[in-house]
């Protein structure tokens, strides 16, 4: 068996729990090909720190990390992004999000079409843009077009900004046509189907145009916005007679390939029903809170069996620990308790949302990521065990002081598919990608 490098780390997060001497084999392709416990470090590269999976962001328009703390954002700015605006924008998030400890992001593309109308002779060339920016910063993908017919549930037009997002059935089968060829035999990117939302797409049709977009990806992730805000809840009821979630499930069959993206405004029917049904809840904490979306309680959809895993979405925040600690602490708010996201039979309250993000962010990207084991790709993080606030903490404890209370830089270096990409806290290509930012920003005039 060929072996691109061989690690030795003192302790490691391994698929079946923590383990101690741990020596990993990398292929050439970039999977994990062997795993060793209780191993010598001879012909190894040691690792100094803690080993554990690489995140994934299950959620992010990388656009958006251009209007982050804008008033009226997309009044101007998102008009004039271009594919190299983009390309230069989605690299500066990626190269932020390694950095943050994910090792893979899941683009909801559905920034289409040039800036005042009309169409990109190549149809894919944003999406396009977003490959390439994460073969720049090194971050595994998977891509995800958008399907956008309408304005809402009263069918109205799509006006102003939104006509960028306008994608009609036709428009996306070319698409994903050409992104097949770009991504084939290419193990660092997946490719699947977004939904907007209920509102852009007619739910009578859902299941015969995700049916029609799908046909020869039987593994291609499905994703849609759900329930965000009580005002879509509301006008899906006064529409349809039906809450979203119903409503989705009467349309297509719910099940481990679908990502329900917030799911805020569930009852406990509704709840009960997306966990059984093993689809993921895209929770996207940073976001949301901004928006003054609401809070998932999350509890009883986990005792339920339910799945989760976090994402950046507006990309206001690039860090994984960050995204998982205001999970939970608006879990405590809202429930009045601590913790309250798992009860006190199992892991410690960080480990456990750390280790239910691992499982649901691989889930909804439907890449081999998320477990240190033969067969999945090498994409790790290395926390600094110096770091003041996990020095002296190991195992599930070192995990929950990550997530609860770290700050600064606990991430120390981060390999994806067998390649560091962040050593000692620094991307290798950031300069290049900070300046290409940098000079997309001043051409917007942000």
């Amino acid at each position: 068996m060929t072996v691109l490098s061989t690690l030795f780390a003192p302790q490691a997060l391994l698929a079946d729990g923590w383990a101690r001497d741990v020596r990993i084999e990398i292929a050439p392709e970039g999977n994990i090909a062997s795993i060793e416990q209780d191993a010598s470090p001879g012909g190894c590269e040691r690792i100094e720190g803690v080993v554990v999976p690489g995140l994934t962001d299950l959620h992010s328009h990388a656009f958006e990390r251009a209007l982050a703390g804008l008033r009226r954002p997309l009044r101007g700015l998102l008009a004039r992004i271009g594919p190299d605006e983009l390309r230069a924008i989605a690299g500066q998030l990626y190269v932020e999000l390694l950095k943050g400890g994910y090792t893979g992001a899941v683009e909801f593309h559905h920034l289409h079409h040039p800036p005042g109308g009309g169409r990109y002779d190549d149809p894919a060339l944003l999406a396009v843009m977003l490959h390439e920016a994460a073969r720049d910063a090194g971050i595994g993908l998977t891509l995800l077009p958008a399907l956008c017919m309408r304005g809402g549930f009263d069918g109205a037009p799509l006006e102003g900004h939104a006509r960028r997002f306008a994608l009609q059935p036709a428009e996306l089968v070319a698409m994903l046509g050409r992104l097949e060829r770009l991504f084939a035999d290419d193990p660092e990117r997946q490719l699947g189907v977004a939904v907007h939302s209920l509102g852009a797409v007619p739910p009578e049709r859902l299941a015969e145009l995700v049916e029609a977009a799908t046909r020869g990806m039987p593994a291609g992730p499905l994703h849609i916005h759900l329930a965000a805000r009580p005002e879509e809840v509301e006008d899906c009821l006064a529409c349809y007679g039906r809450r979203p979630l119903r409503l989705l499930a009467e349309a297509v069959p719910l099940g481990p390939r679908w990502c329900l993206v917030h799911a805020t405004h569930l009852d406990e029917d509704e709840r009960s029903l997306l966990a059984a049904s093993g689809a993921v809840a895209g929770r996207c904490p940073t976001s949301e809170a901004s928006r003054g979306d609401g809070i998932f309680i999350l509890e009883p959809f986990l005792a339920r069996g339910g799945r989760f895993g976090i994402g950046s979405d507006h990309n206001l925040c690039s860090e994984a620990a960050h995204e998982l600690r205001l999970l939970d602490y608006g879990q405590r708010l809202a429930m009045r308790r601590c913790p309250a996201a798992v009860d006190g039979s199992g892991p410690q309250c960080g480990a456990a949302l750390f280790m239910g993000a691992l499982r649901g962010g691989a889930q909804a990207s439907a890449r081999p990521v998320g477990r240190l084991a033969p067969g999945f790709r090498a994409d790790l993080l290395v926390l600094d065990d110096s770091h003041p606030a996990l020095c002296g903490r190991e195992g599930d404890l070192l995990l929950d002081a990550l997530v609860l209370a770290s700050r600064g830089q606990p991430v120390r270096h981060v390999m994806v598919s067998g390649d560091w990409r962040i050593r000692d806290g620094a991307h290798l290509a950031e300069d290049a990608i900070g300046t290409a930012f940098r000079a997309a920003m001043r051409r917007l005039g942000a």
